[in-house]
């Protein structure tokens, strides 16, 4: 499909149509990894049941960032951990450019094409471009995390990168499996409060029909009849509704807002836990900077020791040694 596609993908250069370059990037990939390996998903039931649902999820999120475009999504378990490749080609474009579908590369070329600000430099334009790509790419992957990982209890980093303790990583692994709970939670009250709905709905016709045949045969009262069948229906539906589903009702409001409390507290856990790594990586790079100062001071005072070693030492009266 992609090469059939290339073949025929033309850009337009001075008015007139040409093939597209051959060093154009044409096709765009995504890469989902799991955490969990391919030995155990293979030996564990509940294991492989979690990967089936993390792959449910990611796929829609796919479809819902690339739309048609996205034409594969092929699973892997030729390493160790289980992943999945999706493959997007732009075939609606004729210049075939698969660099639209990268969230960075865009945010990057728009800062560069505004061009530079009073007093800035190019120096200085490349590296608010940067903070751009990288500020596009977080956004992408936090889309990620809230539409997939978070459903399904995974964290949004992993403890290397942020120098994170073997404490503090399994409780936000605890953090994240409890948040998951919650979310399981709501969505079973949601089903159950959607099959309630619909068994009112079928009580509720019940009754109406029940009450217009009963208005058949009292045909002739009118008015009185409509407000008897709009009277028992109301009665009785409001009733049910108070005495079945308010439990549900309260437990699904609670499971919102623990849900709510738990994704609020696991975002501040990361912003700070990257705020700490950033800060980690601006200590190490002055070091780094003090380091090299150091060195090139030590070669300098090296250079100089050695220079007054190689001069002759005057003594009293003339005399050198």
């Amino acid at each position: 499909m992609h090469d059939a596609a290339a073949a025929v993908a033309t850009t337009t250069v001075k008015g007139k149509p040409r093939k597209i370059r051959l060093d154009q990037k044409t096709l765009h990939s995504v890469v989902a990894s799991h955490p969990y390996t391919v030995e155990e998903v293979r030996a564990d039931k509940a294991k492989l049941a979690e990967v089936k649902q993390w792959e449910r999820l990611t796929i829609a999120w796919l479809r819902d960032q690339y739309g048609p475009a996205l034409k594969a999504v092929i699973r892997h378990t030729d390493e160790k951990h289980w992943h999945l490749h999706a493959y997007v080609i732009p075939t609606s474009d004729p210049e075939m450019k698969a660099m639209v579908f990268h969230p960075g590369t865009i945010a990057k070329r728009a800062v560069k094409a505004g061009g530079r600000r009073d007093g800035e430099d190019n120096k200085s334009l490349n590296k608010r471009a940067d903070v751009a790509y990288k500020s596009a790419m977080r956004s992408w992957q936090d889309s990620y995390h809230d539409a997939v990982a978070a459903p399904c209890g995974l964290t949004r980093l992993g403890p290397a990168r942020r120098r994170l303790s073997r404490e503090e990583w399994k409780a936000e692994q605890a953090q994240a499996g409890a948040l998951k709970n919650v979310l399981d939670r709501a969505g079973v009250v949601e089903r159950q409060g959607q099959a309630y709905i619909d068994r009112t709905k079928a009580a509720a016709a019940e009754i109406v029909a029940d009450a217009s045949a009963k208005a058949e045969r009292l045909r002739g009262v009118g008015g009185a009849v409509r407000s008897v069948i709009d009277g028992v229906q109301d009665s009785r539906i409001r009733n049910e509704i108070r005495a079945q589903f308010a439990r549900d009702l309260a437990t699904a409001t609670e499971a919102v807002e623990r849900a709510k409390a738990d994704s609020a507290k696991a975002n501040h856990s990361r912003r700070e836990a990257e705020r700490k790594a950033a800060d980690l990586r601006h200590s190490m790079r002055q070091q780094s900077q003090r380091l090299v100062a150091t060195q090139q001071e030590v070669r300098r005072l090296s250079a100089a020791l050695a220079a007054a070693l190689d001069e002759p030492t005057p003594t009293p009266g003339g005399m050198t040694q």
